[in-house]
């Protein structure tokens, strides 16, 4: 079972103690001084100021009320809970390079065509797609509004789901989907792509020309918004995304972690070696290193891709899951 896109969040932040229900609402040290629908309130008038039709605010707020499970989940950390061998063993999993390599047999004509338009190899559309949903399968059945409004009077990290919970607004205020179809994680990630708000609105692509962005139900525009938003976050069509290194003995572990850049020729200067020991190819890319399972696990050289696949959910777990089902898809 993939982790939905809204673990980025979860890994940007430590986890603070689980906030306790009240009767009439949650309440953390932030939101003490403010009952749920008194902060409603006040929201609904910043959602009015950003321009929402009064309208969609009854819409969207008819019955909202914060929702317990949200704030559990958000308090997990996903990558210290579980190995990375066993996140590679369940997101990278035969049934799901299978799935993989047939969508790609299924859909190669759109892929090629989505590909070439926005510069993204089908296979890393095709990772992302089967990791952030299954294909499409799993986009999650929490109601966005409801549980980014939990998210925000929560207060930890109000002002980022004040901003998601407005995109969300907005995106009911144009008419992109009907309120009760609005849908999600539990953090509000959307859709087969699992965006959040803000990124739908800025990426998400009307590939199918209807007239709407519709990542939930047409795979065209899912596949095209998936493509659009890795062209946008730096995606370079002529590179893959990295490859496993050796390090020689007594290398020195500042230069790991992702951080410090050099070219694969300056690597190889430093006694980096290809997996199977040879010598590396000749290349004057920049290139990181990580080590995504800590000290005892693999090492990789990650190239731009790489770190453009980490924008998009900031974790190595994740990136390096998508890095190996492309991988494992296309042979």
């Amino acid at each position: 079972m993939s982790l939905s896109r809204r673990d980025v969040l979860v890994r940007l932040t430590a986890a603070a103690a689980a906030a306790p229900l009240a009767m009439g609402g949650i309440r953390t040290a932030l939101a003490a001084d403010q009952d749920f629908p008194t902060w409603l309130a006040a929201f609904r008038q910043d959602a009015l100021g950003a321009g929402i039709r009064p309208a969609t605010l009854d819409a969207a707020f008819a019955g909202v009320a914060p929702i317990a499970r949200v704030l559990e989940l958000d308090q997990r950390q996903p990558e210290s809970t579980i190995t990375f061998e066993t996140y590679i063993t369940r997101v990278v999993s035969d049934a799901r390079v299978q799935a993989g390599r047939q969508h790609m047999a299924d859909d190669g004509g759109l892929l090629a065509e989505i590909g070439a338009k926005y510069g993204v190899q089908p296979r890393f559309i095709v990772a992302l797609w089967a990791i952030e949903t299954d294909f499409g399968r799993v986009q999650g059945d929490y109601p966005i509004v409801a549980s980014l409004a939990t998210l925000a009077y929560d207060g930890r990290r109000g002002a980022l789901f004040r901003r998601e919970l407005i995109a969300a607004l907005k995106i009911l205020d144009q008419g992109r989907i009907r309120p009760e179809e609005l849908r999600g994680s539990w953090a509000g990630a959307m859709g087969q792509t699992q965006f959040m708000p803000s990124t739908f609105l800025a990426y998400a692509v009307d590939y199918a020309g209807t007239g709407k962005q519709d990542i939930w139900h047409d795979k065209r525009d899912a596949l095209a918004s998936i493509a659009n938003y890795l062209a946008n976050l730096g995606w370079q069509a002529d590179y893959t995304w990295g490859r496993p290194v050796l390090l020689p003995t007594g290398f020195d572990p500042s230069l790991l972690g992702g951080q410090v850049l050099r070219t694969v020729d300056q690597w190889r200067a430093l006694g980096v070696k290809r997996n199977d020991g040879g010598a590396l190819p000749q290349a004057t890319i920049d290139a990181g290193l990580v080590q995504p399972g800590g000290a005892g696990g693999p090492t990789l050289m990650v190239y731009g891709n790489y770190r453009a696949i980490m924008k998009w959910n900031r974790s190595l777990y994740f990136a390096t899951a998508v890095s190996y089902l492309a991988d494992r898809i296309e042979t």
